[in-house]
């Protein structure tokens, strides 16, 4: 398992690179474009020689690009969805050249519309944005479920998948926090082991590539996305160690999306999270 975190890409992506090896991290995970602006980022090529550079020198193993949270693949607007496709595209394209592990994608929202057509809308969007784009696999995110989001049950899930062709370098990230706001319980062995089921039989376990490790500030089911720190949430410690140290996700990337001090650069929680594995494992016996 590669435990890191979200860092910020401020001065180009090889600072990034910098960031998550203060912070120990073995990945790291950003956004590649403001995520409260709609213009894209294209990076140089002396941007892109220096992260590679910084890259191979670092620690970190892998790179994840989290499409900014504007997008709305299954929007009724055409312009909406337009905006969505050229973002993405960029996001892809920033992926391909950085030899990024995935871009993650929360698909989008219904609003008040519905969901199967919003479903039908966004795999489109996808399919296209894939088809302009060479190698970067696309990640799509599991959702709390709150204002019609796409991707809170793993049913909608396989349903965004199918809608967007089965691409081959389509796949999941899975969030702790939103998977327990959406009514997975996943606090104990039993509960994640029973969940992951439901995962591999509707999506595919060949289509689990990331995940986001987050507490929950709100109860199971409640579907509404509230991060927590690590420990200090409903799934508290004990859920959290049960996470990490699922075996099904050996070798996968797990991001931490919420830093206990994300101003001051630290160690602490990604050696917080290594511990919990470990408590988690020998609980597993």
């Amino acid at each position: 398992m590669l435990i890191g975190a979200h860092v910020s890409p401020a001065g180009g992506p090889a600072k990034a690179v910098e960031r998550g090896t203060e912070r120990a991290a073995r990945c790291i995970q950003i956004f590649n474009q403001n995520p409260r602006a709609w213009k894209p980022t294209e990076y140089s090529d002396e941007a892109v020689e220096a992260y590679r550079s910084a890259f191979a020198d670092s620690d970190v193993d892998a790179l994840l690009i989290h499409a900014v949270y504007l997008l709305n693949a299954g929007s009724e607007d055409p312009e909406i969805r337009a905006k969505t496709l050229t973002s993405l595209i960029s996001s892809l394209r920033a992926g391909d050249r950085l030899g990024a592990h995935c871009v993650v994608l929360h698909p989008g929202s219904a609003l008040k519309g519905n969901v199967d057509q919003a479903i039908a809308r966004a795999g489109e969007v996808i399919a296209e944005a894939l088809a302009e784009s060479d190698a970067c696999p696309l990640h799509l995110e599991n959702t709390a479920g709150s204002g019609g989001t796409l991707g809170r049950s793993f049913a909608e899930l396989a349903a965004l998948l199918e809608a967007a062709g089965g691409h081959p370098r389509l796949g999941i990230c899975l969030d702790s926090c939103h998977l327990y706001a959406s009514g997975y319980d996943i606090r104990t062995a039993a509960g994640l082991t029973e969940t992951l089921d439901e995962h591999d039989r509707l999506c595919g376990a060949e289509r689990l590539g990331s995940l986001h490790l987050n507490d929950s500030k709100v109860a199971l089911g409640s579907n509404v996305d509230r991060h927590a720190n690590i420990g200090e949430g409903e799934l508290g410690e004990d859920g959290c160690a049960v996470f990490l140290s699922e075996p099904r996700f050996d070798g996968l990337p797990v991001v931490l999306e919420t830093l206990k001090d994300p101003k001051h650069p630290s160690d602490a929680d990604v050696r917080e999270c290594e511990a919990l594995r470990e408590r988690g494992r020998a609980a597993r016996g």
